[in-house]
């Protein structure tokens, strides 16, 4: 199962390997920039050509640099080190940066790469199958998986619906995610992290089923809300959001006030895995 896991993260060009990550929330390929400059330039130092690169792209104003960002990824040395990526569309962007005999086949292998995940947009059941394998693989119980993969459905409804309004992707997002979280949970997003000793890993992953259940909750209410009223900017926004995660956050109190126990918990996907989710 590493070894699979491993080769889902490389894909190959022309006998050349190019590390690769999936975002399962934004369903983006990440590419690693360093390989496709070493792939493109045949340069023994690819990082090197990268920083010359980048600076002068800076320079003439391409925002192509300014939308890489960094991922770790695992290095020669079986190590993970902080990385530049890109997504599909900004490698595409930057490869027309580097002169090259490989960059117009290249540009085709990124296009296709892209289009086996556009496959799976127009047959959902191909990203479902694919995304049930990578959580069983990690030991997670087909209970907590439904509900994660339905989470991820719901999740996409409401930024959906956030795009409609005029909300913009990125810090927009995360300020009415954050309201929501605050809410329900009676924590900021970054407190939550905090108390499962979570860093950058995702905070759904490491949710057990109810606390999955009531972020659900919170974010449909918030949708349905969001339907119902319209709201105009993100001041309004964040009331509608305030308002979806109250209704799970009331849930919430009186699931505790019944058992006696706290529904938020410190529990993280390492005290999770192979264990059965409460």
């Amino acid at each position: 199962m590493k070894k699979e896991s491993k080769m889902k993260a490389i894909a190959i060009f022309e006998g050349k390997q190019i590390r690769r990550h999936w975002d399962a929330e934004k369903e983006l390929w990440y590419f690693s920039v360093i390989d496709v400059v070493k792939v493109l330039t045949n340069s023994v130092d690819a990082r090197k050509y990268w920083n010359k690169l980048a600076e002068r792209l800076r320079k003439e104003g391409n925002e192509s640099v300014t939308k890489c960002h960094q991922l770790k990824l695992e290095s020669s040395d079986g190590k993970k080190y902080l990385t530049d990526v890109a997504d599909t569309e900004v490698m595409l962007r930057l490869v027309q940066s580097i002169p090259s005999p490989n960059a117009e086949p290249l540009k085709l292998w990124l296009a296709r790469i892209g289009y086996e995940r556009l496959e799976e947009t127009a047959d959902p059941e191909l990203a479902i199958n694919r995304a049930l394998k990578t959580y069983l693989q990690k030991g997670y119980s087909r209970e907590w998986i439904n509900q994660r993969l339905k989470s991820i459905e719901i999740r996409k409804s409401l930024t959906e619906e956030w795009e409609k309004r005029g909300v913009r992707e990125g810090r927009e997002f995360a300020i009415l995610t954050n309201e929501i979280t605050q809410a329900w949970t009676g924590m900021t997003t970054r407190e939550y992290k905090a108390l499962k000793d979570l860093k950058k890993e995702n905070l759904r992953d490491n949710m057990t089923n109810l606390e999955l259940v009531l972020n659900m909750l919170a974010e449909t209410a918030t949708t349905e809300i969001s339907e119902t009223y319209e709201p105009e900017n993100l001041n309004e926004n964040k009331i509608v959001a305030h308002e979806g995660g109250n209704i799970a956050g009331n849930a919430r109190k009186q699931i505790e006030s019944k058992t006696g126990k706290k529904v938020v918990t410190n529990r993280n996907a390492k005290t999770l895995y192979n264990k059965k989710l409460e």
